[in-house]
């Protein structure tokens, strides 16, 4: 089955120290507490299981002797990528730090693709275009970095304000502003009336948007991550048809799988649940399909910093579907399967164009 992972970013291809390895298997910045671990859980219990092989050892290996054969073995986090058996990868070049993406393409053997984080994008134009430039100057070094190559691009929204935004399109002087004030607060980029121009202004470029829904580190406010926020914004945007994304979801993922259902332009991506609920993912991704069209759900796997979380999503994720898809006449299954695998997210992104 192919497989294309439509949301990552880079990872740490070089050794780990057992407490780095740690650190990557959690969303949370600060130290377990006492008598636990963050690899004692779903998510290490799936690195065990479907990366263990990948390094010479037996399927639920212990955490121990896994850890000691990755710190042997120079090329540990290569042979984790390439053992994912990607066709492709959607990288999300917001996050700084990791392999190179050429390094990235290299390990993995597969194309790599790169998403423009509207934020970032925002923050590196703004000092000098100013307050009454902003507006033009963002549009013009989107409309560059989507020239040069960019499938997409990514908002966080929910991270610097909640999904619950005002639909609406700003107006120019609401924008000027704006940036006048958030310029000379030097504060980040979180004012509602910039995160609204960023996605009108990714409206207007015609590209799919991907959105963070749902659980990630503590800086996202989990109630305002709610997919659901976004069902005004989807209805504003419906007659551009400019497909919307709707990233993780998770706990809300069946809000997510309902405005999928609704909105000609709205899909959902299974990312993040997929690593961090392991074997309970069956149930998770089930839950993605009772209401979403299967031409609706696409793979990723938000792998970052550990090359594991790119097998583990690649493997868990195509033993649960098989399971999901059971019932069905073989024939069936196989369709469906591959959309969500591979075939929605080439035809949303228009990879084959």
């Amino acid at each position: 089955m192919e497989v294309l992972d439509a949301h990552c970013h880079t990872v740490e291809l070089g050794p780990l120290t057992d407490e780095r390895f740690a650190a990557w298997c959690t969303e949370s910045p600060w130290p377990p507490a006492p008598g636990t671990s963050f690899p004692d859980s779903r998510l290490g219990l799936a690195i065990r299981r479907w990366c263990a092989p990948a390094l010479g050892l037996s399927p639920f290996a212990p955490l121990a002797e896994y850890a000691e054969s990755r710190r042997s073995l120079p090329d540990a986090g290569a042979r984790l990528l390439a053992a994912a058996g990607l066709s492709a990868l959607l990288v999300d070049t917001g996050l700084t730090g990791g392999a190179a993406l050429d390094e990235l393409a290299a390990a993995a053997h597969a194309p790599v693709h790169s998403v423009v984080r509207l934020e970032q994008l925002a923050v590196s134009v703004a000092e000098t275009a100013g307050g009454s430039g902003f507006g033009r100057s963002f549009s013009d070094a989107l409309a560059a970095q989507l020239d040069a190559g960019a499938v997409a691009v990514k908002s966080i929204a929910a991270y610097r304000h909640g999904l619950d935004l005002d639909p609406e399109r700003p107006g120019p002087a609401e924008v000027v502003r704006a940036a006048d004030a958030w310029l000379r607060s030097g504060e980040r980029l979180a004012d509602p009336v910039l995160l609204r121009h960023l996605l009108w202004t990714a409206v207007d470029c015609g590209r799919p948007i991907q959105f963070h829904t749902g659980f990630g580190d503590p800086d996202a406010a989990l109630l305002r991550a709610d997919p659901a926020h976004l069902q005004p914004f989807c209805a504003a945007t419906r007659s551009a048809r400019v497909p919307i994304v709707l990233l993780h979801c998770y706990p809300y993922h069946r809000q997510a799988a309902w405005l999928a259902q609704l909105y000609p332009h709205v899909y959902a991506d299974v990312g993040l649940a997929v690593t961090y609920t392991g074997a309970r993912f069956d149930a998770v991704l089930a839950e993605f399909l009772e209401l979403a069209p299967f031409g609706k759900v696409l793979y990723s796997s938000d792998a970052y910093g550990l090359p594991e979380l790119y097998l583990v999503g690649a493997q868990q994720f195509r033993h649960s579907i098989r399971h999901v898809l059971a019932d069905l006449p073989p024939g069936e299954a196989e369709r469906i399967a591959g959309l969500v695998a591979a075939g929605n997210a080439r035809r949303v992104y228009a990879l084959d164009a």
